[in-house]
């Protein structure tokens, strides 16, 4: 499972789940103001959130 924290209500979650779901081909859901994503997509996940508009500096992937 891939978990995504940090994510506020204005950046509207469940809009970015649903398209990280899309894009990486799983499963997943956006509760407890975390996104969940089935499967391990750490390699993939930086450049997508990139891609989304967050900076590099905001995102840490933690192996």
């Amino acid at each position: 499972m891939t978990i995504i924290e940090g994510i506020s209500k204005e950046m509207n979650p469940e809009e970015l789940a649903r398209k990280l779901k899309k894009k990486l081909a799983c499963g997943g859901t956006y509760k407890d103001g975390k996104i969940e994503l089935q499967g391990d997509h750490r390699e993939k996940i930086k450049k997508i959130l990139i891609d989304q508009g967050f900076s590099e500096e905001q995102i840490e992937v933690i192996l």
